[in-house]
């Protein structure tokens, strides 16, 4: 039955008043999510990387060879490069000038064809603008005609307007910035973060000096990185930790028009999956688009035709996209005129004839190298025919699983307790470590939308291993089927059954080794489903404090002074009894329910993919073939590690 709508409720009459028109920049500052993705760090980092990509496309422009990015004493960002400066002079269409239009005034810039650029990453002209408008305060001081001009403004406003304050004979731009409290949900820089994103800009940018530095007291660092190599030491620099195939990274490079393409990669032989990293004018796009499509579909034809041509490959024998790119490592960069970007994240890239470009260079260029270089393309072909024998082994696996679940009557694993509630949106599936725990978990549920599916023994580290191994696994093959969205290149988003896939584990070694595991799998056979935001990790609780009839849970080991003495209120000397948690398979159904399994009450941590360098380069440490490289890891972020008993 409908509501029913009582005529009183809303007099206001539904006219022009009604229509709210925001002026300058309070609709960033209404709706922040729209220009920078999110609130969250990585909003936050966003602003950052919207200056830095401002003095990137100085260098893009040959009038930049240096940038410095500081995280101050204070938490404030500078950014200084020894580009052009701004433009301190009046802007015709405004009567303003450059300086204050650029920073005040959404969609302007120097990237829209007139003259400024001829390559920027600066799609809408909003970036200086918006972190303008999330600032609590920001500054902007131009070297340039000999003068140093500054313009200070607060959440948008002006709060000075351009003047000259000293004489120069230096060149440039230099931005301070404070991010806003009342706009971000933490303030807070990462370094790692701030670094791991400038040294992928000097990587990209030959010759080009980066530094960065945290002058916070007990954190301060600073790292200068500049590689005359370009994408070649970038791709080196990712499979330090691995084991290439051949010595040398195969560099490719072609232009069409004031259109450019370099392409670096390498092949690994320890590794199964592929790490394709893309780039436009600079900009990461994480979700690929037109230069992706035609590197993917030109290596593709071309390892086909070389194979068909030396006779490696027999018949009707056919490479697919994922054989020829199993194990390889490779940097697509182009740079263009006019790139169009899908928003203003800028994570995919729409133009067709870059597609066509990268085609060429690939087909072109690869081609003459396999015939110049018949040793390395004899292991190239040798690894793509093994990964394609794999494919078809993982193939007879997924159908011998589908075949058994149909003649069986079932299509969910056994010890799966699956939920009432059919609309995944609303629905959640713990992975939990253990039978015990998986009885407990069951037993505290709330079955109308949370489903449980125990796992028990030791889980497959899919790091060292192919796809064929992964169908036949009995620990992994549950996970697989109760997810219902399947693995690789074959992953349905849409088939997925729950929107919350929470891994519960114990908080100890062997708990954090299984959700490594899992996460492992996750990143590398089903990758959408970390980079969608479905997965979580529940936090089960380090402490019990109990006074009297009083009962108090803690999870961060930090907080547990401030919570006895909260618990003791007036009287400090009152007894407040303190137990190390048991583990999940130790807690009580009821227990379970009320500290890591309530909404109301429960913490989770939603795993991110912020940085998808850092991410594999962690996992292929842990989990990889070599010793040395996970015994420096764990040397170097042992301090970082919380109380863990076993």
């Amino acid at each position: 039955m409908a509501d029913s709508y009582d005529g009183n409720i809303a007099e206001e009459e539904y006219g022009a008043s009604s229509i709210q028109v925001l002026e300058g920049l309070e609709a960033v500052r209404k709706r922040p999510g729209m220009y920078i993705g999110s609130t969250s760090l990585t909003g936050l980092h966003h602003i950052v990387y919207e200056i830095v990509d401002n003095a990137i496309d100085e260098a893009l422009g040959g009038h930049c060879d240096e940038i410095n990015v500081t995280i101050g004493k204070d938490g404030t960002i500078t950014v200084i490069d020894n580009g052009r400066g701004i433009p301190v002079d009046i802007q015709e269409q405004t009567g303003k000038p450059a300086l204050e239009v650029v920073y005040t005034v959404l969609h302007a810039g120097g990237k829209f064809g007139g003259g400024g650029y001829k390559v920027a990453g600066g799609l809408h002209g909003v970036g200086a603008s918006v972190v303008n408008a999330l600032s609590s305060f920001l500054i902007a001081r131009v070297h340039r005609n000999g003068n140093i001009y500054e313009m200070k403004f607060a959440r948008g406003d002006i709060t000075q307007e351009m003047t000259i304050v000293g004489e120069t004979d230096k060149i440039g731009t230099e931005v301070i910035f404070m991010p806003d409290s009342d706009i971000f949900e933490d303030c807070e820089f990462c370094y790692d973060t701030l670094h791991a994103r400038m040294r992928e800009q000097a990587f990209l940018n030959a010759g080009l000096r980066i530094t960065t530095r945290d002058e916070r007291v007990g954190r301060e660092t600073e790292d200068t990185m500049m590689y005359e190599g370009g994408i070649i030491e970038f791709v080196e620099y990712l499979n330090r930790n691995k084991t290439p195939l051949h010595e040398n990274v195969i560099y490719l490079t072609g232009k069409s028009g004031e259109s450019m393409g370099e392409i670096a990669l390498q092949y690994c032989g320890d590794v199964y999956n592929e790490f394709l990293l893309s780039f436009a004018n600079n900009i990461n796009t994480a979700d690929g688009g037109m230069h992706e499509t035609g590197f993917k579909s030109a290596m593709t034809r071309v390892l086909n035709d070389y194979g068909k041509k030396t006779n490696m490959l027999k018949g009707d024998e056919k490479l697919t996209g994922e054989d020829c790119r199993e194990g390889i490592t490779a940097i697509i960069s182009v740079r263009l005129m006019d790139a169009q970007f899908e928003g203003q994240t800028k994570s995919k890239l729409g133009n067709s004839e870059i597609r066509t470009l990268v085609d060429n260079i690939v087909s072109e260029k690869l081609s003459i190298f396999l015939e110049e270089n018949p040793a390395v393309a004899r292991v190239i072909m040798e690894k793509a025919i093994t990964a394609s024998k794999a494919r078809e082994a993982a193939r007879k696996a997924r159908e011998n699983i589908r075949k058994k679940n149909s003649l069986e009557g079932m299509t969910l694993p056994g010890k799966l307790a699956d939920c009432n509630e059919t609309n995944p949106e609303l629905t959640e599936i713990y992975i939990v470590e253990g039978d015990s725990a998986g009885g407990s978990a069951k037993g505290g549920r709330d079955s109308r939308f949370q489903a449980i599916l125990p796992l028990w023994g030791k889980m497959l580290n899919v790091e060292k291993a192919r796809v064929d191994k992964v169908y036949g696994n009995e620990k992994l093959t549950p996970v697989i089927t109760a997810l219902g969205a399947g693995i690789g290149e074959e992953f349905d988003e849409s088939k997925l059954r729950y929107h919350k896939v929470i891994i519960m584990a114990d908080a100890d070694v062997d708990g954090s080794h299984i959700r490594t595991l899992l996460l492992t799998f996750f990143f590398r056979f089903m990758r959408p489903l970390i980079e969608g935001g479905y997965v979580y990790a529940a936090q089960p609780p380090l402490y019990k404090l109990t006074r009297g009839k009083n009962v108090r849970y803690v999870i961060d080991p930090e907080e547990l002074d401030t919570a006895i003495a909260q618990m003791r209120g007036e009287d400090s000397r009152a007894k407040v009894e303190l137990s190390r948690n048991k583990g999940l398979g130790e807690m009580d159904a009821h227990e379970l329910w009320d500290t890591t399994m309530n909404p109301e009450t429960r913490v989770l941590k939603r795993i991110e993919l912020t940085d998808a360098i850092q991410a594999d380069e962690v996992f292929t440490v842990l989990m990889g073939e070599k010793v040395e490289p996970r015994k420096e890891y764990i040397e170097k972020n042992a301090k970082y590690a919380v109380d863990l008993d076993t």
